[in-house]
């Protein structure tokens, strides 16, 4: 079975002051607080939802 794709994502900014919406795209992707990480699967769900909070998030590292 071939291994999935994952994508390592980091907060960098902060959700205060940030539309509702902003802030559950954040919350959907496991992060909440600058610094946080994690590792989420390739797909084009999440690759959509980091494209909404790019100013906020940075990809650390794609895997697979």
């Amino acid at each position: 079975m071939a291994d999935k794709k994952t994508l390592t994502v980091r907060q960098t900014g902060s959700a205060t002051r940030r539309p509702p919406k902003q802030h559950a795209t954040l919350k959907g992707l496991g992060l909440g607080r600058i610094g946080k990480q994690r590792e989420l699967e390739d797909t084009p769900a999440v690759r959509g939802m980091i494209a909404k909070v790019a100013h906020m998030v940075e990809i650390v590292e794609e895997r697979g």
